[in-house]
């Protein structure tokens, strides 16, 4: 393993956990090559500078890039507090700290570069590329990558890290004069609203609620409309609270999953109600609440579940511990129609449960509905522009809003191939390297991330984050990345099964 080679594709947040698990491994030495066009290298779209007025919707202990560390975020954000004398504020409501996204991107690049930095003084050759790797072509016993200047390189190992899709043009508005195609970074994409402008956002996930908060910070005072098809914002998150997963833990899924070719989605229920009854979990209210998703008013979904913030019960909370967990490993043993059953009727209203956005958001959001400063509607039918300026936003009800901005908040189909990696996925499935799965993304082995084609997995090639959605499940989850990091390295080093050491001292550069 002396002259091991690693070819990375992308440098955003996955790069940087499959870095770190490379560096907790101590393998080598050899050679590592990240391929990034973006400026925001680590970063990615989500965490590039940017207003600390967005945050990440999850507490500091779910945002750890170091595997088995939990606290690795922790003692990052207590340093920088200390260097710069702030306090970090927490959530008024649920007593929690969610970071700012910029904030969150400057932990991922002091981390990629302190690992950098390590590997570099064990042997390990680090280089960064500032371009794109564009084909992809099986040789020798390794993978030749070729960038957009034609650039070609070998590699022993090749993993990539192409991250999700922007956001999707579903009207067609490119070009029309007040559409913004992207709200990121909203510091600069949204600064040219007017402050008395009608604006509609199209979409309800987290993004929208990103772009709520923004314009009320810098401010908005007009109208705002999130519109969507079907009106389904974040949950709530909920204060935390102590427990710990008895039969939803990895191992027993994991055990599941090598003892089991296949099991029933009503096999797994079983599993997820012994959780719930065990840990005391009132299961009818659950019901009604998963059941609600579709069946409540958006405003009064998130009033309740505003007020539920300190309920006592823990069905939510286990969920959302949960699903990032256990979810890429139960996934592949699950039977072919439950898994289309699951995406094509129940993938929002999990998505809605499992990513549920801060208390603090929520009361901004509620506070302005009392204003009548927000409304949020179901039934998007039709945006277009107006002749006259602005755009015509229709409702399935025949309801027409007239707005004079439209902010673009739809996701991306999740496992969707994004655009600036088209070329390198199709050069990969043009040399029978890659298929595509059915549910998007690319195929995947659940154990090692290795990608595969009928059925034959290549030790060469990895597949990390959104590029594996169709065969696994919650793939974009920061969780998620790290363990499946650790996989990949695993099977690159020969270790699988292993566990990486876990180092206390961190290196805090600067930015």
């Amino acid at each position: 393993m002396s002259a091991i080679s690693i070819g990375v594709v992308g440098g955003g947040a996955s790069a940087v956990c499959l870095i770190d698990a490379l560096v907790m491994a101590e393998g080598g030495p050899g050679s590592l090559t990240v391929f990034e066009p973006s400026p925001n290298l680590w970063r990615g779209r989500a965490y590039q500078a940017d207003s600390e007025t967005i945050k990440v919707n999850a507490t500091p202990d779910d945002m750890s890039v170091r595997a088995g560390d939990p606290h690795h975020f922790i003692r990052w954000l207590g340093a920088r507090d200390r260097m710069l004398g702030e306090s970090g504020g927490l959530d008024p409501f649920s007593g929690a700290r969610f970071a700012p996204r910029a904030v969150y991107g400057e932990y991922l690049e002091q981390t990629a570069y302190a690992g950098l930095a390590e590997l570099r003084r064990r042997g390990w050759r680090v280089d960064l590329v500032g371009d794109s790797a564009t084909t992809a072509r099986r040789t020798g016993g390794q993978v030749l990558l070729s960038t957009g200047r034609g650039v070609t390189s070998s590699f022993d190992h090749v993993v990539l890290c192409v991250g999700g899709d922007g956001p999707k043009d579903v009207y067609g508005l490119a070009g029309s004069p007040g559409f913004t195609a992207d709200p990121y970074p909203v510091s600069q994409n949204l600064r040219t609203i007017g402050a008395a402008e009608r604006v509609a956002v199209i979409g309800s996930g987290l993004t929208a609620v990103d772009i709520v908060l923004a314009l009320t910070a810098q401010g908005h005072r007009g109208p705002i409309s999130l519109v969507s098809r079907r009106g389904v914002l974040p949950g709530v998150r909920q204060r935390e609270a102590a427990f710990e997963l008895r039969h939803l833990t990895q191992e027993r899924m994991r055990a599941l999953a090598r003892s089991r070719r296949e099991i029933s989605v009503q096999e797994f229920t079983a599993i997820v109600h012994r959780e719930l009854r065990e840990a005391g979990v009132d299961l009818a209210a659950l019901r009604s609440e998963v059941i609600a998703t579709d069946g409540e008013s958006p405003v009064g979904r998130l009033r309740r579940q505003f007020a539920a913030v300190t309920a006592s019960d823990l069905g939510l909370r286990i969920l959302q511990r949960a699903v990032p967990e256990i979810g890429p490993d139960v996934w592949p043993v699950l039977r072919e129609q439950d898994r289309a059953e699951v995406l094509r009727s129940h993938y929002r209203t999990i998505m809605s449960l499992c990513c549920p956005m801060p208390p603090g958001s929520a009361a901004v959001l509620l506070a302005l509905v009392d204003e009548g400063r927000l409304d949020i509607r179901s039934g998007l039918d039709s945006v277009s522009p107006r002749s006259g300026g602005g755009f015509a936003v229709g409702l399935r009800d025949s309801t027409v809003l007239r707005v004079d901005r439209v902010i673009n908040a739809v996701n991306a189909s999740e496992g969707r191939i994004p655009q600036g990696a088209a070329p390198l996925v199709n050069s990969l499935i043009g040399d029978r390297a890659a298929s595509l799965h059915p549910h998007g993304g690319l195929h995947v082995v659940r154990a090692t991330s290795r990608l595969t084609t009928d059925g034959t997995p290549d030790p060469r090639l990895y597949g990390l984050g959104t590029i594996a959605a169709g065969s696994l499940f919650f793939t974009f989850g920061v969780q998620s990345l790290v363990d499946r990091g650790v996989d990949i390295v695993d099977a690159i080093l020969g270790r699988a099964g292993s566990q990486p050491p876990v180092r206390a001292a961190e290196t805090l550069l600067p930015a």
